[in-house]
C-alpha cells in the first residue's frame, strides 16, 4: 500500500465525512448520517461503512477535525473531544492526529491538553487550505446546519472569533444551513400570497423543504428524515411548509407553494448577507477578492457572490480531485482539508530528510 495515503476526517454531530488522498490527490470522498445527539455508538457503524469502503485503511494515516463535541450528549465541550478522540483513537490506532488549529496537529494522547483547539476547528482547516492557494480570499461555507465566513488576506486568516462562540459573535458563524435548519429559525414573519403572516415556532419544517421545491438541494445531500417523519417528495414539502402558518398543502395550489418556498428561501438569504456583509467589510479585503464556494448550499454562495460584485471559485477546484470525487470535495471541504494539509505537511518533511 501507498505510503503516502491519509484519510481525512470531519466528526460532526450530524454527519461524518472522510476524504481519502493518496499521493497528495483527493480520490475519493464520503459522507454518513451520524445522530451524534442519539448516542456516540452512531459513530461506531460509521466506522464499520469506512473500514469496508477502505479496507487498507490501516496503512493510512488518518488526520482528525471534528465539531460533534456540541452535541448535548456530552456534559461540555471538553468531555465531548475527549470522548470522540477516544472513540476514533480506539478503532484506527496509533496513526491518528487530530487538528488543533493555531496548535497544529497533535497526537491522541495530547488531545486533552489543547482541546479548546480541537474543538469545532474544522472551519480553521478548511480556511487554512485555502490560504495556502489562494492568498486572498473568503471562503463561504454553506452546509447543512451551518455557514462559515472566513476572510483570508494575504495567506493569513484574518478572522475574529476563534471559537464557536466568538465566531457566532463577529458573525463569521451564522447557524443556519440548507437542510437541517428549522424554518422557524430564518424569520418569524413571511408572505403568503401577498400577505405577511406570524410563523408557528414548531419543528414543522426544515431548509431541505425550501430547497426541494426550488430544486436546488441535491437528493444525494438530502439523508435526514423530514420533520415530520414522512416523505421528502414535493407534496410532503408542501404540507409541513403550509403548517408554518397554520394551513395545509390542500389550501392552495402548487405554483402558490413554490412561491412560498421562495419567500423562505429569500429570507435565509438576506441573512446570510446580512453576515457576510459584516465580514466583508471589516476586514480590508480589495472589491476584487473571490468568494470561494463549499458545501451542500454552496448555490447560495453563487447568488451572494452576485449580490456583492464578486467572482466566485469553487473549494473542489483547489482540491485536485478526481472527477468521480470532486462533487463530494465540494461538500466535505473539512475532511478533505484535513487529509490534504497533512499530507502536504508530510511531504514537506520528508524532503527535508
Amino acid at each position: 500500500m501507498p505510503r503516502d495515503l491519509v484519510i481525512g476526517w470531519d466528526i460532526g454531530g450530524a454527519h461524518v465525512k472522510a476524504a481519502r488522498v493518496e499521493a497528495g490527490r483527493v480520490c475519493d470522498v464520503r459522507q454518513w448520517v451520524c445522530p451524534l445527539w442519539q448516542g456516540v455508538a452512531n459513530l461506531d457503524a460509521v466506522f464499520d461503512a469506512a473500514a469496508q469502503r477502505w479496507p487498507d485503511h490501516g496503512d493510512a494515516e488518518h488526520a482528525v477535525t471534528m465539531s460533534g463535541e456540541m452535541a448535548d450528549i456530552f456534559a461540555n465541550r471538553e468531555a465531548g473531544v475527549a470522548a470522540l478522540a477516544q472513540r476514533f483513537a480506539s478503532r484506527f490506532g496509533q496513526r491518528a492526529s487530530f487538528y488543533a488549529g493555531r496548535s497544529g496537529w497533535q497526537p491522541y494522547e495530547t488531545v486533552a491538553d489543547h482541546w479548546a483547539d480541537v474543538a469545532s476547528a474544522n472551519w480553521h482547516a478548511t480556511a487554512a487550505l485555502i490560504a495556502a492557494r489562494v492568498p486572498a480570499a473568503v471562503l463561504v461555507d454553506i452546509g447543512s446546519t451551518t455557514t462559515d465566513f472566513i476572510a483570508i488576506r494575504d495567506g493569513v486568516l484574518v478572522s475574529r472569533g476563534m471559537d464557536d462562540a466568538g465566531r457566532l459573535r463577529s458573525r463569521e458563524l451564522v447557524y443556519q444551513g440548507v437542510v437541517r435548519t428549522p424554518l422557524c429559525a430564518l424569520s418569524q414573519r413571511i408572505r403568503f400570497r401577498g400577505e405577511p403572516h406570524n410563523v408557528m415556532n414548531e419543528l414543522f419544517a426544515t431548509t431541505a423543504d425550501v430547497y426541494r421545491l426550488t430544486g436546488e438541494l441535491d437528493p444525494l445531500h438530502d439523508q435526514h428524515p423530514a420533520a415530520d417523519g414522512a416523505a421528502k417528495d414535493r407534496i410532503a414539502s408542501c404540507q409541513r411548509l403550509a403548517r408554518m402558518i397554520g394551513r395545509d398543502a390542500r389550501d392552495a395550489s402548487m405554483a402558490d407553494w413554490d412561491s412560498f418556498a421562495r419567500e423562505w428561501r429569500n429570507a435565509q438569504l438576506a441573512h446570510l448577507s446580512t453576515n457576510l456583509a459584516q465580514v466583508l467589510g471589516r476586514v480590508g479585503l480589495a472589491h476584487d477578492v473571490v468568494l470561494v464556494s463549499a458545501g451542500c448550499g454552496a448555490f447560495l454562495a453563487d447568488e451572494l457572490a452576485t449580490q456583492f460584485g464578486r467572482d466566485v471559485i469553487t473549494f473542489a477546484s483547489l482540491t485536485q480531485a478526481d472527477d468521480a470525487a470532486a462533487r463530494w470535495a465540494q461538500v466535505c471541504a473539512p475532511a478533505v482539508a484535513v487529509a490534504l494539509l497533512r499530507a502536504d505537511e508530510r511531504c514537506t518533511a520528508d524532503a527535508n530528510v
